[in-house]
């Protein structure tokens, strides 16, 4: 077989997820970074709210290309592995907590990265964005 099925990220659900993201940070009081890439890793979606720390946007594209790289959330890389990973892909792949994957109905079709805010207030606000679109 030289042709394979596969299903994309739809930019509607990339501004779906941003929006939400959005509304969950401000509900928070952390304004934050986001970013939501397909699955190979393609910014489809960014932005950095106000009051949000500018280098958070580069730990957030990382958080977003390291969970749609792995399939699963940035921070189940285990420690050991972390720096020499980081080092390797000149700081695309990390350990911290904020990258969720977006899969839906089985499929990874992208991921989406927060940064500004800590490893539990990233999540949150990365889950908010999958739960605006039923991803898993």
């Amino acid at each position: 077989m030289f042709v394979t099925e596969s299903r994309k990220l739809t930019h509607v659900a990339a501004l779906k997820m941003l929006d939400a993201a959005v509304q969950k940070a401000d509900e928070i009081g952390q304004p934050q970074c986001i970013v939501i890439v397909d699955a190979s890793g393609v910014v489809l979606a960014q932005l950095r709210m106000d009051g949000a720390r500018f280098l958070s946007l580069k730990s957030a594209t990382a958080k977003a290309e390291t969970a749609a790289s792995i399939g699963a959330p940035s921070d189940v890389i285990p420690e050991a592995f972390g720096m020499y990973l980081a080092a390797a892909t000149q700081g695309h792949v990390t350990r911290l907590g904020g990258g969720l994957p977006i899969i839906v109905d089985g499929h990874l079709v992208g991921a989406i990265g927060i940064g500004s805010g800590s490893p539990e207030q990233d999540k949150a606000v990365a889950q908010a964005g999958l739960d605006a679109i039923g991803a898993d």
